[in-house]
């Protein structure tokens, strides 16, 4: 496969309700949509970085500048090879995941769509629907965290997910728990607590939880490590994983036994789909974890949860959780179940009428 062009996309998509967490409130989806255009066909893909880098060091615009700098010219200058060899091809330049893994998928979709073939397929999805997790934000108050939550049950959702903050989590848990005592309920912090924490953070434990997700900085494995022998409520790791090798560490040192995986954290699906084999060796539970993906990463991302591993609902939502409308076909949910596209590549057709209309800005290379 030769690369002839690429376009990047700078988009803004808005969102239904705003999205609070400890490193920021969105209103729309400021992210990158990649087009490639190879000798065997387009490709798409997103850039799931944020636009600000809080939840990450990496940004839009400064994944956009790596892209056209770094990745593309080295990919161009490579000339012919095949999607599984983008990262060791991208290897020399450091971190910078997320970028890495828009232009690898892209590639991977062009190529599966000439061979016919579905990311699920091709991964070897076992499943042709995925259970429905839906992630809640820092409401403005109890009552109104009660009404949102209440929304998404009465939708299906299969799994709530609640982010928490020092100053809102065990209150806001308690009530949810105590209206839903048998709902699937877990809890994330995106590493807004430290390990001086631990005694509060042991106050969740009588809630039930799947697990609380990132408590800690990411770079504390250790920390996490002492808190999962501190308390009773499983401890997953998010932020953490960024590869195979960080997941096996931190397994070995047991700081976690749930972890979330994210292709564009740990640098696309082919790294994706290790850790997912790794942990089902060892007997740790995975899922997918959500960046507020349009339908071009949201498809991917469900082809990638119907691998055997992902036995806990993931943050694969229905497109109207977060948008009026997608930029793909909308993916509606039924019985608390998405179904997994089939079609060849992604298996989603893009809206490309609304897709001018919330480009920003775009670049040819």
């Amino acid at each position: 496969m030769r690369i002839h062009e690429i376009e990047i996309r700078h988009v803004g998509v808005p969102l239904v309700r705003p999205f609070r967490t400890s490193f920021g409130t969105q209103t729309a989806r400021d992210l990158l949509v990649l087009k490639v255009t190879t000798d065997v066909g387009d490709g798409w893909a997103e850039c799931v970085a944020m636009s600000e880098p809080l939840y990450s060091p990496e940004y839009t615009h400064g994944c956009a500048d790596m892209l056209e700098r770094f990745l593309i010219p080295a990919l161009r200058k490579v000339g012919d090879f095949r999607a599984e060899e983008v990262a060791e091809i991208l290897k020399p330049f450091l971190g910078h995941h997320m970028a890495k893994a828009a232009i690898e998928t892209a590639l991977l979709d062009a190529e599966l769509k000439h061979e016919g073939r579905s990311f699920a397929s091709f991964f070897g999805a076992t499943k042709e629907e995925v259970d429905c997790g839906v992630s809640v934000g820092i409401a403005s108050s109890i009552d109104a965290l009660l009404e949102e939550v209440g929304d998404y049950v009465d939708q299906g959702y299969r799994r709530i997910k609640l982010k928490i903050e020092p100053g809102w989590d065990l209150e806001p848990v308690r009530t949810v728990r105590e209206t839903w005592p048998k709902i699937l309920l877990q809890v994330d912090a995106n590493q807004a607590y430290s390990r001086d924490d631990t005694a509060h953070l042991a106050g969740l434990d009588k809630f039930n939880l799947l697990l609380i997700e990132q408590p800690l900085d990411e770079h504390d494995i250790l920390g996490h490590a002492l808190l999962s022998r501190a308390i009773q409520t499983p401890v997953c790791l998010d932020e953490s994983i960024t590869s195979l090798q960080s997941a096996r560490d931190a397994v070995a040192m047991e700081a976690t036994t749930v972890i979330n995986i994210k292709p564009g954290r740990v640098g696309g699906y082919f790294e994706s789909i290790k850790i997912h084999d790794f942990c089902v060796e060892e007997g740790i539970p995975v899922w997918c974890g959500g960046m507020l993906e349009t339908g071009i990463g949201r498809a991917a991302n469900l082809a990638l949860a119907a691998l055997p591993g992902f036995t806990l609902p993931g943050d694969t939502s229905a497109s109207n959780r977060y948008y009026l409308r997608d930029i793909t076909t909308p993916f509606v949910m039924v019985d608390g179940r998405i179904r997994v596209p089939s079609g060849p590549g992604i298996g989603v057709e893009i809206d490309h009428k609304f897709l001018e209309s919330v480009t920003v800005s775009k670049r040819t290379i």
